[in-house]
């Protein structure tokens, strides 16, 4: 689907375009999603460009995904998508900038394309020329990365308390499985903003030594506060990454301790019982010659000494605190 966005009257106006319908005015942005074959002739028609195919727009090197094909600018970032799900993601989403014309070339709908359509609604200058609505698209994008680190913060300040103040069940233990679940999650959220960070660092550095090129300025300056709040942001996704292996570490290690703990009680329980298995074992052999079997008060005594033999070690590891 090919949607325009153009300015008129003091405020941005989304058309959807019709394949033969003639060029409306005050063009500034074309957003394709999921291009058809027809959508494709069409922009190559208003914008002169080829646009590239789904599987060209996954290329990973820089030279595949930022380059210039005359006066046009064909650059590529890894956008996160549905990070706020139990699979988050990033889809690679290409801008291009070619004769004061705005191209976005999607298959997905990452949600600061949702916010930046509702932002121009109300705020027409945020594309008042193609520079500027891709600089204030991007700004959106670095927005969301933001956003999604403070969630990701917050899920950290509650793993925590649930991870070293656990609420213990009846049995005196926790299950960490969901903590394990939601660390992991949060893992892969920082895992996939990072990558983003880094592609948008790079697209917005050739955008900026090309922006330089043609003098301007006033997109230059945001420009550098985008490269600012990127680098900002990238040290904060390293400090996450370091305390969600923290609390990795810290769960697996409650973990142990538990483990360790029923090892134990089980180690207890079999040296306690060692003693009168033994009485038991002795007493059963009934040899012929053992003086015990036809004394009246020896089978009293047996089960007195394995007794006596059972408290003994488990008042001793008492003493020793180890129960």
């Amino acid at each position: 689907m090919l949607t325009l966005y153009c300015r008129r009257g003091g405020r941005v106006v989304a058309e959807p375009r019709m394949h033969g319908e003639p060029l409306p005015d005050g063009l500034v942005w074309a957003d394709m999603l999921e291009p058809t074959p027809d959508d494709i002739r069409e922009i190559k028609h208003i914008a002169g460009i080829d646009v590239p195919t789904q599987e060209e727009m996954r290329e990973i090197e820089s030279s595949s995904r930022l380059y210039r094909e005359g006066m046009a600018l064909f650059m590529t970032a890894s956008i996160i998508n549905q990070i706020d799900t139990g699979a988050p993601e990033t889809r690679a989403i290409t801008f291009v900038l070619a004769d004061g014309l705005l191209t976005t070339v999607r298959y997905a709908t990452p949600t600061p394309f949702i916010t930046f359509q509702t932002r121009i609604a109300s705020q027409p200058e945020l594309c008042a020329s193609a520079e500027i609505a891709l600089v204030e698209l991007l700004d959106a994008v670095v927005d969301r990365a933001a956003d999604t680190l403070e969630g990701v913060d917050a899920q950290v300040g509650s793993l925590s308390k649930s991870i070293f103040s656990p609420p213990l069940n009846d049995s005196g233990a926790q299950d960490y499985g969901e903590e394990l679940k939601t660390i992991g999650l949060n893992a892969i959220r920082c895992s996939k903003v990072d990558e983003s960070l880094v592609g948008l660092s790079r697209l917005l550095t050739f955008f900026d030594a090309n922006m330089r090129l043609l003098g301007q300025k006033q997109v230059r300056v945001r420009i550098k506060d985008l490269q600012r709040d990127i680098i900002s942001l990238m040290g904060y996704v390293e400090r996450m990454s370091e305390k969600l292996q923290l609390l990795l570490d810290a769960t697996l290690g409650m973990i142990n301790i538990q483990q360790n703990n029923i090892i134990k009680i089980f180690s207890v329980i079999a040296v306690i019982f060692l003693p009168p298995t033994l009485v038991a074992s002795i007493y059963g052999m009934n040899f012929h010659l053992m003086p015990e079997l036809d004394w009246d008060l020896g089978y009293p005594v047996a089960l007195l000494l394995m007794l006596i033999s059972a408290i003994g070690p488990y008042l001793y590891f008492r003493s020793r605190h180890w129960l």
